[in-house]
C-alpha cells in the first residue's frame, strides 16, 4: 500500500510495513531525510504534522531557510511526438505549452493526491 499525505506544502509518501505492522512516512522533495511512523492513521498524522514543525522549527533555531518541496522550474524529456502533440493542444486551446502543461499536470496530480488521501481516508475508518 503506497499513499500521500500533505500539511504545511510539505507532501509525504506513505507505505505500510506489514512486518512490523505500522505505517511509515517520508517527506518529499526535502534533502534533511524528515521521516516518521504511527501505529493508526490518526497517530501517523500527527506524527507527521509534528515532524514537518520541528523540522521548520529547527531551520528558525538554526537560521536557514526551509527547503520548499520545489522550485517551480520543471524540466522534462520526452519524446519528439510528445512534444509536438502537447504543442498542437496547447496551440488548439489557445494557451502557450508553459500555460498548458500545467492545467494538465496539474489536474493529474491532483488526481494522485485525491486518490491516495481517499485511501488513507478509508483506512482511518
Amino acid at each position: 500500500m503506497t499513499n500521500a499525505m500533505t500539511y504545511k506544502g510539505y507532501f509525504a509518501r506513505v507505505d505500510f510495513d506489514g512486518r512490523d505492522r505500522i505505517f511509515v512516512g517520508h517527506v518529499l522533495g526535502v534533502d534533511d531525510g524528515i521521516s516518521f511512523h504511527g501505529e493508526t492513521v490518526d497517530e501517523l498524522t500527527e506524527h507527521f504534522h509534528a515532524a514537518v514543525d520541528h523540522y521548520l522549527d529547527d531551520c528558525k533555531r538554526t537560521n536557514r531557510k526551509p527547503q520548499k518541496p520545489a522550485s517551480g522550474k520543471l524540466m522534462l524529456r520526452i519524446s519528439p511526438e510528445t512534444h509536438a502533440v502537447v504543442g498542437i493542444a496547447a496551440a488548439v486551446s489557445g494557451e502557450s505549452v508553459n500555460q498548458w502543461s500545467e492545467e494538465v499536470l496539474e489536474r493529474a496530480a491532483r488526481e494522485v493526491l485525491e486518490r491516495a488521501d481517499d485511501s488513507v481516508s478509508r483506512h482511518a475508518s
